[in-house]
């Protein structure tokens, strides 16, 4: 996993009201939990910006006050007009303990389908596992180059190793679609 480091301060006040007073002055209230206790902190948002805009899984040391504490991100809530950060869930990283995480997928390979003139569809960018921090993968690899005309490819057809897929094993990750053009032709 990539790592990031988040400096961020603890809140002395929780509530709707001081919520709000900490987005005007730029910061993102969030909250550290999965530990032995709840850690109710603010950060400044730009600290955010590489965490948010990438499929990637983070590692994230937050510094809070001086006490570090290994997270990923676990959810994110935005704005319904803007789109600004307003809220940051992060669970806390403990040795031993699993962990739920998305984890983004990479197709390799050139279809067979797409050079006979099919188009590929992925229909599925993240996989949701199970397993310990440091057995999950960056990225999970999904060969395609077995893909012919009309055919997908399925969650169940990948092998996991000192992780646990969660997601449906017959939801399709990608397949090859065919053409309007070509549909008459294949029967010739």
């Amino acid at each position: 996993m990539k790592s990031l480091e988040i400096v961020g301060f603890k809140r002395a006040n929780l509530g709707k009201v001081e919520s709000q007073n900490l987005r005007a002055q730029g910061y993102v209230p969030s909250v550290l939990y999965g530990g032995d206790e709840q850690v109710h902190f603010y950060a400044p948002a730009m600290l955010f910006r590489e965490l948010l805009f990438t499929p990637d899984i983070f590692n994230v040391t937050l510094n809070i006050e001086g006490t570090e504490y290994n997270a990923i991100l676990q959810e994110k809530q935005f704005h319904p007009v803007n789109d600004a950060l307003i809220h940051a869930d992060f669970l806390q990283i403990v040795a031993g303990k699993e962990i739920k995480v998305e984890v983004p997928i990479k197709l390799t390979g050139t279809s067979a389908g797409v050079m006979k003139g099919g188009k590929m569809n992925q229909k599925l960018r993240k996989l949701r596992v199970q397993g310990l921090a440091e057995n999950i993968p960056d990225y999970v690899n999904v060969d395609v180059t077995e893909l012919d005309l009309g055919k997908s490819v399925k969650v169940g057809a990948l092998k996991a190793e000192n992780f646990v897929i969660l997601t449906a094993a017959s939801n399709p990750i990608a397949s090859v679609e065919i053409p309007r053009a070509l549909r008459g032709t294949l029967g010739k």
